[in-house]
Order: C-alpha cells, then sequence, then structure tokens
C-alpha cells in the first residue's frame, strides 16, 4: 500500500500532472498520440506490402494504397538507393567501402584509440575508400565518379570534407585571433565571405562556373570539385566553433605557459588547443551533422547521395506514387548515423566533465 501511495504522490508531482489544466491536457495529447500511433503502425505494419513476387510489378501495393505502406519498392530497390548506379557486378567495392567508414566512425568513438594512429586511420581509410570506388589499380576495373552514389558517397562527402577543413579551421580560428593585422583581415574576410554564402551557391559554383574561369584543356572532376566547396564551407564553420572555444580559455592558462618559457605555438599546440577543442566538442560534432545532411545538395550538379538516389527511385514509373515509403527510408538511414553520434557526443561531454571535475 505504501508503495502505490508513493507512486501515486509522485505521479501527482510530475510538471505534467502537477493541475487539473495540466492533466487534461495531457491526457487529450496522449490520447491523440495513441490515436495517430495506432493509426501509422495499422499503415506501416498491418496492412503493408513488404515484398512483391518478380514480374508482378507494382499492383499489389496499388491495390492498398491510402490503407498499407508499400515496402517493397525499398526491398526492391534497396541496391540503387545504397549505392547508385555503380555497376553491378562491382557493388562489392562501395559495400567495402561503405563498411572501411563506419569501422572508422567506431573506431573514433573508443578512447583508446584516441593516439597518433587515429590520426593515420582518418587518412588512410577515406584514401583506401577512393582507391576501392576508382579502380585502376590492383587489378580492379575503373569506374567513374559519375557513377558513384547512394550512401558511400554520402559518408566520403562527409568524412573526407570534414578530415581535410578541421585543420584550415584551426588555421583560420587562430589567423582570426592574430596580433598580426595583415593575418586576421583576411582570416575574418574569408570566414564573413564563405558564412554568408549558401552552401548550394559553392556547389554550383565549383561545378559550373569554375570551369569557365580556366582553360578548356584543364579538366577537374566533378566530385572533386564539390570536395573543394565542401570543404570551404565547413572550414568557414569550424573556424567560428573553435573560436568560440580558444576564446573560453582563462587568461591563466596563457600566463602559467609564459611562466614556465613556452613559445607561441608549444603553448597553441600542447595547451590550449586540446582545451579549445574539448570545450567545443558538441559544437564541432553538431557541424559534422548538418553537413553529413547537407551532402544531399550534391543532386544540383548531378551526382546522386542516398536522398539522391531516392528521388531518383520515386519517379521510376514502376513506383511512381510511393514516394512517402522512400523518403521514411532514407529519414530512418539519416535519423540513425546522426542519433548515434549525437548520443556518444553526449555520454563523452558526460566523461570529460566529469575528469575535468576531479
Amino acid at each position: 500500500m505504501s508503495n502505490a501511495t508513493a507512486m501515486m504522490r509522485s505521479v501527482r508531482s510530475a510538471p505534467m500532472f502537477r493541475d487539473r489544466t495540466n492533466t487534461i491536457a495531457t491526457a487529450m495529447f496522449g490520447a491523440i498520440l495513441v490515436y495517430l500511433g495506432a493509426r501509422f503502425a495499422r499503415w506501416a505494419v498491418v496492412n503493408a506490402v513488404w515484398t512483391v513476387p518478380p514480374g508482378v510489378g507494382s499492383a499489389p501495393c496499388r491495390a492498398v494504397a491510402g490503407s498499407g505502406a508499400c515496402w517493397a519498392v525499398i526491398s526492391d530497390r534497396l541496391r540503387f538507393i545504397s549505392l547508385g548506379t555503380y555497376p553491378l557486378d562491382q557493388q562489392w567495392r562501395p559495400v567495402v567501402a561503405s563498411l572501411l567508414f563506419i569501422a572508422l566512425y567506431a573506431a573514433s568513438a573508443r578512447r583508446s584509440w584516441w593516439k597518433p594512429g587515429l590520426f593515420v586511420l582518418w587518412l588512410a581509410v577515406p584514401a583506401l575508400a577512393i582507391v576501392l570506388l576508382r579502380g585502376g589499380w590492383f587489378g580492379l576495373s575503373s569506374v567513374a565518379t559519375e557513377f558513384w552514389g547512394g550512401l558511400p558517397l554520402t559518408f566520403l562527402l562527409s568524412t573526407v570534407s570534414f578530415a581535410l577543413a578541421f585543420p584550415f579551421g584551426v588555421a583560420l580560428a587562430l589567423g582570426r585571433r592574430s596580433e598580426m593585422p595583415a593575418v586576421r583581415t583576411m582570416s575574418i574576410t574569408y570566414i564573413e565571405l564563405i558564412r554568408a554564402v549558401p552552401l548550394v551557391s559553392m556547389i554550383f559554383m565549383a561545378a559550373v562556373m569554375f570551369p569557365l574561369f580556366v582553360p578548356q584543356s584543364f579538366t577537374l572532376d566533378k566530385l572533386l570539385r564539390a570536395h573543394v566547396a565542401f570543404v570551404m564551407v565547413m572550414s568557414a564553420y569550424l573556424a567560428e566553433v573553435l573560436r568560440g572555444g580558444l576564446q573560453a580559455i582563462p587568461k591563466g592558462q596563457y600566463e602559467a605557459a609564459a611562466s614556465i618559457g613556452l613559445p607561441y605555438w608549444p603553448t597553441t599546440v600542447m595547451i590550449v588547443l586540446p582545451q579549445a577543442v574539448r570545450t567545443t566538442i558538441p559544437s564541432i560534432v553538431n557541424t559534422f551533422i548538418g553537413f553529413f545532411k547537407d551532402t544531399s545538395l550534391v543532386a544540383v550538379i548531378g551526382l546522386f547521395d542516398l536522398l539522391g538516389a531516392a528521388k531518383a527511385v520515386i519517379v521510376d514509373p514502376k513506383w511512381v506514387g510511393f514516394g512517402v515509403e522512400v523518403y521514411l527510408f532514407v529519414a530512418a538511414v539519416y535519423f540513425t548515423f546522426t542519433f548515434s553520434v549525437s548520443r556518444y557526443t553526449q555520454r563523452l561531454e558526460r566523461v570529460l566533465s566529469a575528469e575535468r571535475n576531479h
């Protein structure tokens, strides 16, 4: 009896049930959620069509249109959504490349791996993925970048761009705080100019406008130009994030380093930057998550990442009208990766905060 009484008191003390108005509002909102959840479950699970026999087409899905989901479009076009137009007989290569990137993220999440070797991995894994995807080496057939797509392209754009943009962002953040007027002015001008231009405009200019300013004999791969645009924009955003971390470092840290005779660069590399990065980890990860999703913008220059490949499936005459299911699947993929990174960052932030307090 005492346990039941304690439970009732706990419920009544909760903000959602602290008075009659909140209790009624909570009950109404809960009823709406239950109703919508039941309808969604009926559409997405109970009445859904999961597969269709070969040669039948989308007729079974159209028979339940409006009352049930058609997940058969996912099972039928999963290869294309995940891997794009990469040659069918060579699709093991983008699969291996995607697994390499996932392994890199998993290794980066282990603090025991936070050693110089991890930096080497961040250079080696993207390079190995590019060799796998492009081919022309070790007996692998060559595949042009316009055939790269799906999840491997999303991983490649976000990971390589972030790895290259981070050192540039550090340099810009330090340059903006530099006591040399010329360096400070150039850093501020670059950061403010790049951050004022939408990313999609930078990608479009890199793909369409750049060839107009170079000789016709000079060609640069479209994917490489997209990488350059991502690096330029991401470095400017990371510079502002890191500048906030640098400003949060107490002045006493600089004074303590000066008192033992440390010059500027050892002080910056060994004392200031590690603390600034630790302080700004949530913002850095938030920037990475944002650009991980922004890789879908490369569709404007004819590259099909995960979302671009999904859009191509939607306009397929066989599966026209089942865009909701395709978008839900892509959203689930994006959510899985971004939520995992976000949760890990929150846990890491708590651990680092506890270590700092002790």
